[in-house]
């Protein structure tokens, strides 16, 4: 598929300035993309960006090979769905089977969504995590109401171009997103902890920072090029008797693994709140 389908990406923020570059980069898009961004300070660095949401799909509709091939993007925040849903409605819902709407909106199952848009919304859900940034992202992609498996493709092209993709089924998608959407939060408070003991043994902050980030960064690195789990790369580390095991001992006494587990436990509970509410 790639650069033949026309994509109006909905929102200029930091995720959708990710995936544009990294679309663009790996040629998935190619010169057949536009942004709808309200500010005018934000789309700047976009090689085609429009105002509204309505000059956006017009494009699409001029630069489409087939009547309806262009997908949608959403990637605005998702309290502002309701506000943009009705300028986008009659544009995905009109004639043939409707357009494939990618939507990153945290929170918003593919009903309400479909709800917004009409019927004839092809919904696939995507949660990506900020490393896609760097090209390093997470992203869980699920086929929603309206859509087919083969509607997805486009979506795993494009997210593969900023990282790994993973084909879920809706339902997990609020674990997925306590996991990975909000896993990089768990990384960044463990370093933080990390900078602050660096500095409390004598540290200086630049020093201190660059110590945690290369160690977290090399950790990852690690555990990212091989096979084994972490609980193995944990114990090669971890000598009997040694610094690395007082240290763990303080983690297990104090009961930190399952504190973490019930910290992805209460993320998914909360996003199932947050699709609920």
């Amino acid at each position: 598929m790639g650069n033949e389908t026309p994509l109006a990406v909905i929102g200029g923020g930091t995720m959708a300035r990710a995936i544009h570059t990294g679309a663009t980069k790996a040629g998935v898009v190619g010169d057949r993309c536009v942004v709808a961004e309200p500010d005018a300070s934000r789309r700047g660095g976009f090689a085609r960006a429009v105002a509204t949401a309505a000059e956006a799909l017009a494009w699409v509709r001029a630069n489409e090979p087939e009547p309806g091939i262009g997908q949608v993007l959403l990637a605005v925040k998702p309290q502002v769905f309701a506000e943009i849903a009705p300028e986008l409605r009659q544009d995905i819902t009109e004639g043939g089977p409707g357009r494939i709407v990618i939507s990153i909106l945290a929170g918003l199952t593919s009903t309400k969504l479909r709800a917004g848009l009409g019927e004839g919304a092809r919904i696939v859900r995507v949660m990506p995590n900020t490393p896609a940034q760097i090209s390093r992202g997470m992203s869980a992609i699920s086929v929603g109401e309206g859509a087919t498996i083969d509607d997805a493709d486009f979506a795993h092209e494009l997210f593969a171009s900023v990282g790994r993709t993973i084909a879920l089924p809706e339902s997990m998608m609020d674990a997925f997103t306590a996991l990975a959407g909000s896993g990089p939060a768990y990384v960044f408070y463990l370093a933080e902890a990390m900078l602050d003991a660096a500095m409390e043994l004598g540290f200086e902050r630049d020093q201190a920072l660059t110590i945690v980030r290369e160690t977290v960064a090399g950790a990852g690195e690690l555990m990212r090029s091989g096979a084994d789990a972490p609980r193995a790369l944990r114990a090669a580390v971890t000598s009997k008797g040694g610094t690395t095991a007082a240290a763990i001992d303080v983690l297990d006494q104090a009961g930190v693994m399952d504190d973490v587990m019930r910290a992805v436990h209460a993320a998914r509970h909360r996003g199932s709140e947050l699709a609920g509410g």
